[in-house]
């Protein structure tokens, strides 16, 4: 009886497939992305444990905040209020979204050391989780811009539309960012806090709650700030009429190379995540 020929498997310790790998782990954290959308819930479940509203508390402050800050700065700034309302709304609730995600990437993969050191899931599941948890909490304010816009009788055109490849490019970053920083973060806990801070003065550097015109001619320096960018892809098509091109040439750079970095460094140092967090 002929004996069944085993597969034979070279391994050379000093050069690692480390790019094969990498790629498997993003195959697997994809095709398990169900998974991800299920921790996503759980985690929303968990931090409103015992609340009445949940998640809804983050809507109704968002909308405190546009009617107190926008009432003050339609003055400060002397703009029609019904112009500069949906602005406002919509700026701040894309921001949020955008800071928090920035936010929590620092520590997607620090806060899973549990799970990453029993038990064998792909990374990628990590990150995915926190773009899922942060994209489910963004979407509760989400019906805040409609509101406002019914209430100013402020409606954007067809171009809105555009707002959908603008969501496209915002969750690839989003994933870039929580694979990079989850990385580093996990090994250097030092950056965390001075993300958190980055991301205040950022706040105020980018047209959140003031308008690019009040630049006047430094306005066409914006596009080199990475955030106004992300925030005018979506911003953009639903009140200023989608944008220019210079902007979402820019927000296309910035995505690849983030992507770029980002796969880079998740491939030369992902088999070393178990041992930082």
């Amino acid at each position: 009886m002929q004996q069944a020929v085993l597969p034979i498997y070279r391994i050379d310790a000093n050069r690692p497939d480390r790019t094969g790998r990498a790629m498997a782990d993003l195959r697997a954290g994809f095709a398990s992305w169900r998974l991800a959308w299920t921790l996503a819930r759980l985690d929303l479940r968990n931090r409103y444990r015992g609340s009445v509203i949940g998640p809804f508390w983050v809507t109704l402050s968002t909308a405190a905040l546009v009617a107190g800050m926008g009432l003050l700065y339609a003055q400060l700034f002397r703009l029609d209020i019904a112009n500069y309302l949906p602005y406002l709304a919509t700026s701040l609730i894309v921001w949020n979204a955008l800071s928090a995600m920035v936010s929590e990437a620092t520590t997607c993969l620090s806060n899973a050391e549990g799970v990453i050191r029993q038990l064998r899931l792909p990374l990628t599941t990590h990150a995915l989780r926190c773009v899922f948890r942060n994209a489910l909490n963004a979407a509760h304010s989400l019906p805040l811009i409609l509101v406002v816009f019914a209430l100013m009788g402020q409606w954007p055109g067809a171009e809105a539309l555009l707002v959908i490849p603008g969501l496209v490019v915002l969750a690839v970053n989003a994933l870039s960012v929580s694979l990079f920083l989850g990385m580093i973060c996990a090994r250097f806990r030092d950056i965390g806090p001075i993300v958190a801070n980055a991301m205040q003065l950022a706040f105020f550097m980018t047209p959140v709650i003031w308008k690019p015109e009040l630049l006047g001619e430094g306005a066409k320096w914006l596009p080199l700030n990475p955030f106004y960018t992300m925030l005018e892809m979506v911003r953009g098509p639903l009140v200023e009429g989608g944008g220019t091109l210079m902007t979402w040439v820019a927000a296309l750079l910035y995505t690849g190379a983030l992507g770029g970095i980002a796969l880079a460094f998740f491939v030369r140092f992902r088999s070393r995540v178990a041992f930082w967090v």
